[in-house]
């Protein structure tokens, strides 16, 4: 007797929805491990270029305080420029100064200046001449002031007048 219309069929041990299924796992599983293989490998190229870049930053600082150091000494060179050119306007104006300080009936021959002391050489019609119009100049700027007249043959005098500040951190340590 037959029951039924169809004739019988092996029957497989896996199905075909089953296949299905399983195949679909199989490739999501393979997608899971691709991904996790890109990540492992984008993670170590990360961590290659954060080394990498600690060992610039290190190199970075280090420039940077090399640079620190030279702005430091380009600084002080600067201000020792602009101390000596103080200095030489300081020096220049005194000079003018001292040129306008000489009367046209003297003459100087040759003059020494120091930051504290100024050594004059030179001629005068007269010690009158030279006492009246530069020594009393030359009292009211120095401290201490020293002249020695040498006559000429022309009747005329040589004078050397070595004149002095004092300096005064030393005389308030003196009283």
């Amino acid at each position: 007797m037959m029951y039924s219309f169809s004739a019988p069929r092996s029957k497989r041990i896996i199905s075909g929805e089953i296949r299905l299924a399983l195949f679909f796992f199989m490739i999501s599983i393979g997608m899971v491990v691709l991904a996790y293989g890109f990540l492992t490998y984008r993670t170590q190229q990360f961590d290659e270029q954060r080394k990498s870049f600690g060992k610039d930053i290190k190199q970075l600082e280090h420039s940077k305080r090399e640079i620190e150091k030279r702005i430091l000494l380009i600084e002080s060179a600067v201000k020792k420029s602009e101390e000596i050119s103080t200095n030489n306007m300081v020096m220049k104006e005194s000079i003018h100064n001292l040129f306008d300080l000489v009367p046209d009936n003297i003459t100087l021959n040759k003059a020494d200046l120091d930051k504290k002391s100024l050594i004059l050489y030179g001629v005068t019609p007269n010690k009158d001449a030279y006492e009246f119009m530069l020594q009393a100049p030359l009292k009211s700027i120095f401290h201490r002031t020293y002249t020695s007249f040498y006559p000429i043959e022309n009747g005329w005098y040589n004078f050397v007048s070595t004149n002095y500040l004092e300096d005064e951190s030393v005389t308030e340590v003196q009283e």
